[in-house]
């Protein structure tokens, strides 16, 4: 009979941990959280001090019924939840549903799930950590209250299910905030030149880039006449090499993965979601059937913003790199990453369970996603240990007529870290090729010229990739966080993803500038990073969690209070329209649906009659003469095009203008308090008054 109970949240851990401790062990799994707020209501106890009325959630009875039956013959219980502050939260909620008692109950918790790990921690096993719980319940507490108080005024505002959270909220905020940028940018023209010069005794001729005058000073072309005029003042001139100079440079290698990281690497280069990267992470870490091997967990925990590493990994780390690459290869001292920002040190970076296991043995036992992120961690983390890759650079300055060229090449001498691992934002190195022969004074003659016009480019749109990257720099959520605060925003249909970039839709919209005017607070990055920085104060004993919990709910409660007062006044009675309903004759209205505005029959539910609802802007199509509306892509994001869709292509992702250019005659479109001519060889731009439209 076993003497030991060990309760894991996963059931896949459970084989594989089992198999580590042998008979004396029983293993069994929560199924993650067993104890949460009610549906039904806010289960906050405001008139006893905030105190939370947490309930099983439904369907976890009989796991708990199993459980206790277990725990009642053990001897001992080892809460074996994950290694953060999620994880102590569910101990300490199976402590409680359990009724177990304190003399036989002991928490432990391992980074990654090998044989050595587990049995260490069950060596090192220590009582719940209440200030983690405490950081927890902060912040679900914090979540529900704006939750279940917003949410409701969203509902009423916008007539439809809508939902309002602390992180996503600000998320949204964020891609919005992108969106308004790129659509008030204006673009300026610039022109590159470049030339082919023949330098004698060579075969090849000398690529060079065009950068400003001699004296050093570096000029931005901004028109035709400018090009033409630098490509006329050089014709036929003297040139000459005035600087050759070489010199050497050193590229460390990148830290091991964090959560953040990881999810943005693997965006780029394997073209995951952060979903489906924290899923697949899951399953390696919680133990994959490896031939030979059995079950084992291939990489260590996955919620971590640190990128230490633990002495043994190093040392082993070390011995295979030594081995398998050569002494040369092994970094002497890897220097941690330096950062103002704050880290959870709890555990340490991602990295492979043990670095001898290479991702081509494991192949044949994988799925062809998790070989592929397994690859990734296991080349980002070998690369993490070894040298810097160390490169020759030259750079060459020619002169003529007044005006430089510069050309800049380098040339890889050892490889170093690069032997297995590029990162995915890095051009290839070594790409500039310098013919040898060229030495200050060389004789030299211009060959070609070649100018090309260009125009300024816009902000990026935020990917799921740039999105982590953002909210991790400004302090927003935290590594558990990420994944699902971006899934969320997809989910209700805030946000569209096509072709990796996110976009804001209408519906997104309506929610953000509804946020923004009644909750400024709950939507301001400042605020909600300075929360999240609370909450780690909390984890570390520094703050009691019920002084944030005091101090944040009544300014809340204020601020919806006004917005219910306001929603008294706003008039939110169906807009109707001039179309008839054919098959009542009653005049449709409009209303919204998951995926924004459609135009439905107001006699519901005798006429169910809906059609899509096609809002005009006032404006004529340029190319047929109809009416330009507001149309959506599947994805919902938000364009303008034809109602003659498809006989006429006409579309734009900005608002058409009645006013005709008066350079070229063409279209124009607004772009924040701008119109712009919409052929960009034109680039006629009038300013407008905000007040006008």
């Amino acid at each position: 009979m076993a003497k030991y109970l060990v309760i894991v949240e996963s059931p896949a851990k459970v084989k594989t941990i089992k198999k580590f401790l042998g008979s004396n062990y029983q293993v069994m799994a929560s199924n993650g959280h067993v104890r949460d707020f009610p549906k039904s209501k806010m289960g906050i106890d405001f008139e006893n001090d905030y105190e939370p009325q947490y309930i099983t959630i439904r369907g976890k009875g009989e796991i708990l019924a199993k459980l206790r039956k277990a725990a009642k013959k053990a001897d001992k219980v080892y809460l074996a939840t994950d290694p953060d502050r999620e994880g102590e939260a569910i101990s300490w909620h199976l402590s409680k549903s359990l009724k177990l008692d304190d003399n036989k109950m002991y928490r432990i918790s391992f980074n990654e799930i090998t044989k050595n790990a587990v049995k260490e921690s069950i060596k090192n096993a220590r009582e719940i950590d209440m200030d983690l719980v405490d950081a927890q319940q902060a912040r679900r507490m914090l979540d529900r209250m704006v939750g279940y108080r917003i949410s409701p005024l969203l509902w009423a505002k916008v007539k439809r299910g809508l939902s309002a959270g602390r992180v996503q909220s600000v998320a949204l905020r964020i891609i919005c905030d992108r969106e308004e940028e790129i659509n008030a940018f204006i673009p300026e023209e610039y022109w590159t030149i470049e030339a082919d010069f023949n330098v004698k005794g060579e075969r090849k001729p000398l690529h060079a880039k065009f950068y400003g005058t001699s004296d050093g000073k570096k000029m931005t072309v901004r028109t035709k006449e400018e090009a033409d005029a630098i490509l006329a003042a050089i014709d036929g001139k003297e040139c000459s090499v005035t600087e050759v100079k070489k010199g050497h440079r050193t590229k460390k290698p990148p830290f091991p993965f964090t959560t953040s990281t990881l999810q943005q690497e693997a965006s780029k280069v394997l073209n995951f979601s952060t979903q489906k990267t924290m899923r697949l992470a899951q399953q390696l870490y919680e133990g994959v059937e490896i031939e030979g091997q059995g079950t084992v967990g291939i990489i260590t925990y996955l919620r971590t913003d640190s990128t230490r590493v633990s002495d043994e990994a190093v040392a082993s780390a070390k011995e295979y790199i030594s081995k398998n690459y050569g002494d040369k290869y092994v970094a002497d001292k890897v220097t941690a990453e330096k950062d103002n920002k704050k880290i959870q040190d709890a555990h340490e970076a991602i990295r492979p369970t043990d670095i001898s296991r290479v991702p081509a043995m494991v192949k044949d036992s994988l799925s062809r996603d998790q070989f592929r992120l397994y690859q990734l961690i296991w080349k980002r983390y070998a690369a993490s240990r070894m040298t810097p890759a160390k490169y020759e650079t030259t750079s060459v300055k020619i002169d003529v007529a007044g005006y430089r060229f510069t050309v800049a090449a380098s040339k890889l001498v050892f490889d170093g870290f690069a032997s297995v691992y590029m990162m995915s934002d890095e051009e290839e190195e070594g790409s500039n090729t310098l013919i040898k022969g060229v030495e200050k004074d060389s004789e030299i003659k211009l060959k070609d010229t070649e100018s090309k016009q260009h125009f300024t480019q816009p902000p990026a749109h935020y990917t799921e990739a740039a999105l982590v990257k953002t909210l991790e720099e400004l302090g927003i959520g935290r590594p558990s966080t990420y994944s699902p605060t971006i899934s969320t925003i997809i989910a209700r249909h805030y946000v569209a993803k096509e072709n990796k970039n996110l976009y804001a839709t209408e519906l997104g919209e309506v929610v953000n500038s509804i946020m923004k005017e009644s909750f400024p607070s709950i939507v301001n990055v400042n605020f909600t990073a300075n929360l999240e920085s609370l909450f780690d104060k909390i984890g570390e004993g520094v703050i009691e969690w019920k002084t944030v919990i005091r101090n944040f709910y009544p300014d809340l409660d204020e601020a919806v209070n006004v917005a219910e007062e306001k929603l008294e006044k706003v008039d939110i009675a169906d807009e109707v329209t001039d179309v008839i309903c054919e098959e009542c004759g009653r005049n449709m209205v409009v209303k919204y649906g998951p995926h924004g505005k459609f135009l439905a029959c107001p006699g519901f539910p005798e006429c169910r009659n809906t059609k899509p609802y096609l809002e005009k802007v006032g404006v004529p199509c340029p190319k047929c003469g109809k009416d330009i509306v507001i149309r959506k892509t599947k994805k919902g994001r938000k364009y303008y095009g034809c109602e003659n869709n498809p006989d006429c292509d006409f579309m734009s992702w900005q608002k058409p203008s009645l006013k005709k250019c008066p350079e070229c005659g063409g279209p124009m479109v607004e772009k924040g308090n701008k119109i712009v001519c919409m052929d960009n060889q034109c680039g006629y731009i009038e300013v407008v008054e905000k007040n006008k439209k």
